[in-house]
């Protein structure tokens, strides 16, 4: 059919038995047995979202999607977003009739994870068996092709009708989906999904999600305005407090320390100094100059020359951070360290590898800093190894730290699918290690 959108899941409203029996044949091929050369009556978008599927790792009959955020993190989380104070237009729009209409209405960030899930109280309670829940991570690179993660990821329009969706436990749902941007920057916020049966995947569905989108999007101009209209004196919010100085250590040769004046990059000895005296901080404690000595230099140091380095840190950052006697911070300082941490500890391994993006201050031969950087490896690797989902262990593996980590390379071969394009290397790679080095 001509002029017909290949983004449209079904053009005519409905689907046909041929339909559904030629994509769960198709789907079962690829799927078993890979990608056939040529694409057997699936629409491109469909096949080129399979392949992405395929070569992330995603198992078709796999658990639901991560839960990244959970409880006080996921509301924090949502109060601060960008989509949060233009919610009520999209339930408005969408949520108000979403029961009548038998349809369940997400709304996800950038990254894919679920904000709000609004809608059909029985529909939801069913969709909850597959983690399409508030906090779930729906990104194509996890769960497969789906309407909000593939919008996502070609930034555009999109519906899926069943047996398209890559993951058969998602098959029984049809979805349509739209991103958002921010109407002044450009910036992609997120997407407004509709999910439910057969009656989603038609065109007047995804029309109804484009609309919520340019709504959404001119309320979100209207509230960016600079000046209102009238010539009345804008009302001033409140001052935020200031955000806490910010440390990033991971993946990093020397530290950054950005506070309200911006980013400084520091000397490798500051970022040492501070990242022992964070480390410090999260124990409660302050550190001597002796003991800073001892965390700072593999051999004999004197104190003198600490105190020394902390004296030029303290001019560096301000005394408002650092104190002395003993030498300790004097208020919060978060660091990327700290927030692996905190998504560890509540199982968030997908976000937490978000994070890492790197060993702690790889140059470093401090002692402390080396039993940090031991530390937090080792958290992550555990972690990921634990959770044997593909998709982590393909991200893991492709970290320099993981390069001769056989164990690692022998559970991302236990977990991809046997279709999947990246077993032959990680075969490969696995039987290089255990051979070991020639010569």
């Amino acid at each position: 059919m001509t002029g017909v959108s290949p983004w449209l899941a079904l053009p005519g409203g409905r689907p046909t038995p041929e339909l559904t029996r030629q994509l769960r044949a198709a789907h079962e091929t690829f799927v078993t047995r890979g990608a056939p050369p040529q694409r057997p009556g699936v629409r491109a978008v469909v096949w080129d979202s399979w392949r992405r599927s395929l070569g992330s790792g995603v198992d078709p009959d796999g658990q639901g999607p991560p839960v990244d955020l959970l409880d006080d993190d996921l509301a924090a989380y949502r109060a601060a977003h960008p989509l949060a104070p233009v919610l009520p237009v999209i339930r408005r729009l969408l949520v108000e009739d979403a029961e009548a209409d038998r349809m369940i209405v997400a709304v996800t960030d950038a990254d894919g994870r679920m904000l709000w899930v609004e809608g059909d109280r029985r529909l939801r309670s069913l969709a909850e068996g597959m983690h399409f829940v508030p906090g779930a991570r729906w990104s194509e690179d996890v769960a497969g092709t789906n309407a909000p993660g593939t919008a996502l990821a070609l930034d555009h329009p999109v519906q899926f009708y069943g047996s398209e969706h890559y993951r058969r436990p998602v098959q029984p749902w049809s979805c349509s989906a739209a991103p958002v941007h921010h109407p002044v920057t450009g910036v992609l916020l997120g997407a407004i999904d509709v999910t439910g049966g057969d009656h989603v995947a038609s065109p007047h569905v995804l029309t109804l999600v484009r609309a919520t989108v340019a709504a959404v999007e001119s309320e979100l101009r209207w509230l960016h305005r600079e000046e209102p209209r009238d010539g009345a004196r804008p009302v001033r919010a409140a001052p935020a407090r200031p955000a806490a100085p910010v440390l990033e250590v991971l993946g990093r040769d020397r530290a950054r320390l950005t506070r309200a004046g911006g980013p400084v990059e520091l000397s490798l000895r500051h970022s040492e100094l501070l990242l022992l005296l964070a480390e410090a901080a999260a124990a409660g404690e302050g550190r001597s100059a002796e003991r800073l000595a001892a965390e700072c230099h593999a051999g004999d140091a004197a104190a003198v020359t600490v105190r020394a380095e902390l004296s030029r840190l303290r001019r560096l950052v301000g005394p408002d951070l650092v104190g002395s006697r003993p030498y300790r911070l004097l208020g919060p300082l978060e660091t990327d360290l700290d927030r692996v941490r905190r998504l560890l500890d509540r199982g968030a391994v997908a976000a937490a590898l978000d994070c890492y993006t790197g060993p702690v201050l790889p140059r470093s031969g401090a002692p402390g800093v080396a039993a940090a950087r031991r530390r937090t490896a080792a958290a992550v690797r555990t972690a990921v190894l634990g959770a044997r989902r593909p998709e982590l262990l393909l991200r893991f593996t492709a970290l320099p730290e993981a390069r001769d980590d056989a164990a690692a390379w022998q559970a991302l071969l236990e977990v991809l699918p046997a279709g999947s394009p990246r077993r032959p290397a990680a075969a490969a790679h696995l039987l290089a290690l255990r051979r070991g080095p020639r010569g």
